[in-house]
């Protein structure tokens, strides 16, 4: 797991001897991704520059790598899983290693494969390989961009690197400048949708995409895509159990190698709890697990995390946070984060980085099962939705939408009034923006209040300018005759709400801690087999991870396969009413906001006097806001 940086001059001559310096200082602002060691390495018109942390082949891994020719050199950050088949195979082709690192892999693998050497690599990467022949740069992302790839195109240059602030922080070298319509994407997602960033200049690489310059022409592709249910398949239950079985316990084997300590988050929920007994099975000793939890009951998980640990025997380690040291800590963990995410869990994700970096450097997690296998509420919302419209309108409108106005409201991890709300906001929405209808922090009809005039005429964004990138991804899986609409919102969380949220934090929260943290349920094989499956048997009726659930029955302790789902989150609702309040009330001030231009001070302070009154539930557009300002503070700070 490391850092990448770099640049190509895209008239292909040569670059000047400063321009190493330039890469060398980007490569450097990301010295937490790589604490190990670091690379430099020049030629004609590119450079690369790498940031290292060491997981694979300590002594002969270092970067960036060149072959043996010295054609092809290569900065790569990530693991490719299945490394060791595919040296075999290189071998007998006539490759000859130098190292018995995965980086070499690449190297070799494009050599005989050219660009399709991505469709057989299984691992999380993202690199940038330069072909001294063809006087190519070729740059890819893995499948479901697990390693992230951020890039611009300025002064007749290509740069790239690992984290946006490697190209923002160079002084006086590049210009950027925030993106009117991609506040407001992110007002609306919590983040700003891929291949979008804040910044105009600034492209996101999307994953299972590659990147080709040569003769200074820049080329984007799609290597790759999610297949699509096959709903005529009528395999038994037991059948498709087994091969699950087996597929999801390769997947943890092959990410169980490593030369350096190994261990799991482990939240007690049934996908790291599934992940904690395949470790254990294949581990000749007990595995170490990490969890956090909290004292705010109905946030806490930790007497799960202690039921799976204490059935599979590992070595567990536990940390239990009252709520004034998780809010104490936010301000510090959001300015540190590369990009503007309102995800509130940054805090006990990054708190769990921590602690587990303090004794493992690797840690697997079970990230990508929700998305898969239904595992959020969503997805019955979404199925509901259609039988919901299916209703007479005057039932709808006249006797359950006044009643639902009248359902209580808790700032506890469960909010009756906030969830249906959501629902009904999704109900309404077209089936191709429903996902991102029940997501959303702020509806365009709320931008429309918090946005000064000014900002509003110049830049609002309608509902279907506003959503198009989940109407692109909706409408772009093909082919588009077989994909029901729900079967298309599992392709959209995948695409959006997992990529641009779920992976980035744990990218940036684990990569602050020099951690690296893998996801077996997002293995190539396990994730086309679970996307093939009927859509029953991830969503049985109300039951969500059916089929997931019924393969680890065997596996899974009874107090952990019966529970229910809950997500890794905070009690943002108390402490924006208590502990966070000051500092909510000085960056969303009145003089904070108007010397911005961007929102109505009035407005937002009707937002806010809604919410600490205890009338309404306005956590997520609050804590959008601060998330916002706290990110734009510290970006302030630094330029």
């Amino acid at each position: 797991m490391c850092g990448i940086a770099g640049l190509y001059r895209l008239d292909n001559k040569n670059l000047f001897p400063e321009d190493a310096a330039l890469v060398t200082s980007m490569r450097d602002c990301m010295i937490h991704r790589g604490p190990d060691d670091s690379g430099i390495w020049q030629s004609g018109p590119v450079c690369l520059g790498h940031r290292r942390l060491s997981i694979i082949d300590l002594a002969g891994g270092a970067q960036p790598m060149c072959d043996a020719q010295a054609r092809l050199t290569i900065t790569f950050n990530g693991e490719i899983y299945n490394f060791i088949e595919l040296r075999e195979e290189l071998t007998k082709m006539g490759a000859r290693f130098q190292t018995n690192s995965d980086t070499e892999t690449i190297l070799e693998g494009y050599k005989f494969w050219g660009t399709d050497c991505l469709t057989r690599f299984e691992g999380m990467f993202a690199f940038a390989l330069w072909d001294a022949d063809k006087q190519r740069l070729f740059c890819a992302r893995d499948r479901f961009g697990k390693k992230p790839f951020f890039y611009s195109v300025q002064r007749g240059c290509f740069y790239f690197a690992s984290e946006m602030t490697a190209l923002t922080s160079v002084p006086g070298a590049l210009s950027f400048t925030m993106d009117p319509k991609a506040v407001m994407r992110y007002l609306a997602y919590e983040y700003v949708p891929t291949p979008q960033t804040i910044y105009r200049e600034i492209s996101s690489l999307p994953p299972a995409h590659l990147l080709l310059l040569e003769n200074g022409q820049l080329r984007i592709e799609r290597y790759w895509d999610m297949p699509v249910p096959d709903e005529n398949d009528l395999r038994d239950e037991r059948e498709l159990c087994e091969e699950l079985h087996s597929l999801l316990s390769r997947a943890v084997r092959r990410r169980m190698i490593s030369d350096v300590p190994l261990g799991l988050f482990l939240s007690g929920g049934i996908d790291s709890t599934i992940i904690a007994g395949l470790m254990a099975e294949q581990s000749a000793s007990p595995i170490n697990t990490f969890s956090i939890g909290f004292h705010e009951s109905s946030y806490d998980e930790s007497r799960y995390a202690r039921a799976a640990a204490a059935a599979f025997g590992t070595n567990h380690h536990e940390r239990i946070l009252s709520g004034d040291e998780c809010a104490d800590t936010l301000p510090d963990i959001i300015s540190r984060m590369d990009l503007p995410m309102a995800d509130a869990s940054v805090a006990p994700t990054s708190l769990l980085s921590k602690i587990t970096r303090e004794n493992v450097t690797v840690a697997l997690g079970g990230d990508g099962a929700d998305e898969l296998w239904a595992g959020y509420e969503h997805y019955i919302g979404f199925k509901t939705a259609e039988w919901y419209n299916a209703l007479p309108d005057f039932v709808r409108r006249m006797i359950i939408e006044p009643l639902t106005r009248i359902l209580p409201a808790s700032a506890g991890y469960i909010n009756p009034r906030l969830a249906v709300a959501a629902f009904l906001r999704g109900a309404h929405a077209k089936a191709a923006l429903r996902v991102q209808a029940m997501l959303t922090a702020f509806t365009p009809e709320l931008q429309q209040e918090i946005l000064t005039p000014d900002w509003r005429d110049a830049h609002f964004l309608q509902d279907e300018q506003l959503f198009a990138p989940t109407r692109e991804h909706y409408e772009h899986w093909q082919p588009q005759n077989t994909a029901a609409p729900t079967a298309r919102a599992f392709h959209v969380y995948v695409r959006q709400y997992m990529l641009d949220d779920i992976l980035v934090k744990v990218d940036r929260c684990s990569m602050l801690h020099s951690l690296e943290v893998r996801a077996p349920f997002l293995d190539k094989d396990v994730a086309e087999f679970t996307a093939r499956l009927p859509l029953r048997h991830k969503l049985h009726g109300f039951q969500r991870k059916y089929l997931l659930k019924k393969a680890f029955t065997g596996l899974l302790p009874p107090k952990i396969l019966h529970r229910n789902k809950r997500g890794f989150q905070i009690p943002v609702a108390d402490w924006l009413r208590g502990k966070m309040r000051p500092l909510m009330e000085d960056l969303l001030s009145e003089g904070h906001l108007r010397a911005q231009g961007i929102f109505n001070p009035e407005a937002v302070r009707t937002l806010m006097n809604k919410h600490i009154s205890g009338r309404v539930d306005m956590r997520k557009p609050l804590w959008t806001l601060l998330v916002l300002q706290l990110w734009l503070a510290a970006r302030h700070k630094s330029g």
